[in-house]
């Protein structure tokens, strides 16, 4: 199993670095644990149309992103691509990216989730709020199980 963990947001507005941290946490633990498959690790302040194609040659994507309205802990949620993609200049949504890949590649793309994590501060120049850390702890302890193949992970 070939998986992308893509981990996104501001490190510089306090709870918005979960999907970063998360990354950078998850990342020195992947030559571990040889069940997970082979995993990649990817961050960014936000996805764009250039990361449809590193979700190219993947079995599975994992997005990781803080939100403001998950319930607590953390939640896994499947994906689709959507319909229509809105009209911005740059940042997309996971189900756009998805949506993106199929039009430039010709192919469905992979599997794919996101794993919110709650955060409680996006104040610019705030560090992670307590309740935040205690949160990616968590996610991490699930994406373990997700990699492993177990889901939904929580159900353990």
């Amino acid at each position: 199993m070939h998986t992308l963990v893509f981990g996104y947001g501001n490190p510089s507005r306090g709870d918005d670095a979960l999907g970063p941290l998360f990354v950078e946490r998850l990342a020195p633990l992947v030559p571990e644990h040889p069940e997970w498959g082979r995993v990649e690790c990817l961050t960014d302040f936000q996805l764009q149309v250039e990361h449809a194609l590193d979700m190219s040659g993947r079995d599975r994507v994992l997005f990781v992103d803080a939100s403001a309205s998950c319930a607590p802990p953390c939640d896994l949620f499947p994906l689709e691509p959507v319909q229509e993609l809105a009209h911005t200049s740059h940042a997309l949504r996971p189900g756009e990216l998805l949506r993106v890949f199929a039009q430039v590649t010709g192919r469905t793309p992979p599997p794919a989730w996101v794993l919110a994590i709650r955060g409680a501060s996006f104040d610019l120049g705030e560090p992670l709020s307590h309740a935040a850390a205690g949160n990616l702890e968590v996610a991490l302890v699930w994406a373990g199980r997700f990699l492993a193949g177990r889901y939904p992970p929580y159900n353990d």
